[in-house]
């Protein structure tokens, strides 16, 4: 139908739509774009990606900012922003050149000064970014697209840390916000990444939208991992922060009120399965670690001995069994650095692997445990870790130990578990929750074996000189044989001094609606190259 032909009110929306993509998807009704409907695991109340570890703040980031490098679904790190890069032969100047059209949300261009405001924030937050900023004397920028990272010492893992995939990501952000102190929450939230962040639309424990970059200019390889092209096929994600109740998420889905449970209820695996119109796309090629964080600068986990009467308690078959229940879908692993990863270790974990209940109960008494209840933090709307405090609180009492369990939403916990009060005073002793692989598998990143107190990046603030001095040893060396040698020596230590528990490896299954393709392995959630038909 011509242009001539259509009513005034038709011909006035085709010239609005010709005005620009991004005036078109702020100003069309829902209706008529493409709308990729997801329920996230849980809900977004940090917008910070750099102040919290959360995988909700985590993956807000990735639809919003965009990385120097990322890291494959086979853990190789490749360019992102980054188009080249040079390293000098001392190995102590890294030279990096910015790719052409990077164009935060505001229309101003990423400049290699909002790199070094990011990096530098990052590094004060992050495990492994702390652990970088130990070796970098300093940081410049010689021209907009340019900028270089000087060591005062050479060391092995820059280009790692710039591609570290996971909770802290070191994302790019403008420095106007960059600079922000990073023990505060940002309160502007603008990247150059795939996605626009609808501020206005924003509606904690409700929803959160995001729309279409059109400026964007994704890479020309293929996703992997978060590496390649981020090609956007919808106009507007939205995240559904309100459906918490996973029989009311599948109902959802079976239904078509929703495309894309990111977090599968365990007890739905079965059900989703079966449904023609459900998958279970594959999305990581790595499982997940539960894991218990002891509060090391408060009374009772002061005392390693207390703490070590815990690891004997925690069986990771009930963990497991009570949470997952799909025998397929868990495992026992004594690795704190994940079975079957590089660093993969079982060096001092018989304390934990090899223990039963009668063995923890004499641990408890031979620790001069004093009766003080254990305060543990319940999330009541994260279904994935839901189970697990109460397990802990059964063992533990079982154990000897008195028990407070404290039920809040997880994003009340994930602020509850950065103070650093008295547990009678509103702060904790105990925390459960997941990590990926990619955060566990190395002794930098692994945010556990950071031992320098309350100079710690990660909360729990666990303090081990020895541990500090074989994690340095380990950021040093070059030889793969003797970095090997160092990390179990790194994972005896950390179960000799009780830096936290683990309670075993599972695989979080997605379930989305048939008509949802481009799914590929991220190791994570990212909501780029999905189309929706």
């Amino acid at each position: 139908m011509s242009l001539a032909q259509l009513t005034r009110r038709h011909a006035m929306a085709v010239l609005i739509a010709g005005a620009g993509a991004f005036a078109a998807a702020a100003a069309s009704p829902v209706a008529a774009q493409s709308v990729l409907r997801v329920v996230p695991h849980s809900n977004l109340a940090v917008l910070d990606p750099i102040w919290t570890t959360a995988y909700m703040s985590r993956n807000h980031g990735y639809m919003i900012y965009d990385t120097l490098f990322g890291t494959d679904e086979n853990g190789k790190v490749k360019p992102q922003m980054v188009d080249t890069y040079s390293i000098s032969p001392d190995n102590r100047m890294y030279t990096f050149k910015l790719r052409k059209g990077l164009e935060f949300h505001d229309g101003k261009p990423v400049t290699s000064e909002d790199v070094i405001a990011s990096l530098q924030r990052w590094g004060k937050r992050d495990a492994m970014g702390s652990a970088l900023m130990q070796f970098v004397a300093r940081m410049d920028a010689p021209s907009p697209d340019t900028f270089r990272i000087f060591l005062g010492e050479a060391c092995g893992f820059v280009i790692e840390a710039l591609g570290k995939p996971s909770s802290n990501v070191p994302f790019i952000m403008p420095k106007r916000i960059a600079e922000t102190d990073p023990f505060k929450q940002i309160e502007e939230h603008i990247g150059s990444g795939p996605y626009i962040f609808k501020r206005d639309e924003f509606k904690p424990g409700d929803k959160a939208v995001y729309l279409k970059n059109p400026k964007y200019v994704p890479r020309a390889e293929p996703p992997s991992g978060t590496t390649g092209g981020k090609r956007v096929f919808v106009d507007r994600v939205e995240w559904n922060l309100a459906l918490r109740d996973a029989q009311a998420q599948v109902n959802a889905l079976q239904k078509g009120e929703v495309d894309i449970i990111e977090a599968l209820g365990f007890d739905f695996y079965e059900t989703a399965k079966a449904d023609a119109n459900i998958q279970l796309p594959k999305y990581a090629n790595y499982g997940l670690q539960y894991m218990a964080r002891f509060n090391h600068l408060h009374k009772p986990f002061d005392n390693p001995k207390v703490r070590q009467a815990v690891i004997a308690a925690f069986s990771q078959e009930a963990f497991l069994r009570a949470q997952v229940g799909v025998k397929d879908l868990y495992k026992p692993c004594g690795s704190m650095f994940m079975c079957g990863t590089p660093y993969g270790s079982t060096a001092g974990s018989d304390l934990q692997m090899k223990s039963n209940m009668k063995k923890a109960q004499e641990l408890v008494k031979a620790s001069g445990y004093d009766g003080t209840p254990i305060v543990v933090m319940k999330p009541t709307d994260l279904a994935s870790i839901q189970k697990l405090p109460d397990v802990a609180a059964q063992l533990m009492r079982q154990a000897g130990f008195k028990v407070d369990l404290q039920a809040m939403d997880w994003q009340t916990l994930v602020g509850r578990r950065a103070k650093k009060d008295a547990p009678d005073k509103g702060g904790w002793h105990m925390f459960l929750t997941a990590w990926q692989a990619f955060d566990m598998w190395s002794p930098i990143a692994n945010p556990t074996m950071d031992t320098r107190g309350e100079a710690s990046t990660w909360f729990g603030w666990a303090k081990d000189e020895k541990m500090v001095e074989l994690r340095n040893k380990f950021m040093r060396a070059t030889d793969e044989a003797e970095k090997k040698k160092l990390a179990d020596q790194l994972h005896a230590r950390a179960f000799e001094v009780g830096t936290h528990v683990i309670l075993g490896e599972y695989q979080q299954p997605m379930a989305a609606r048939k008509n949802i393709s481009g799914f590929f392995v991220t190791n994570g959630n990212i909501y780029w190259n999905l189309k929706k038909d």
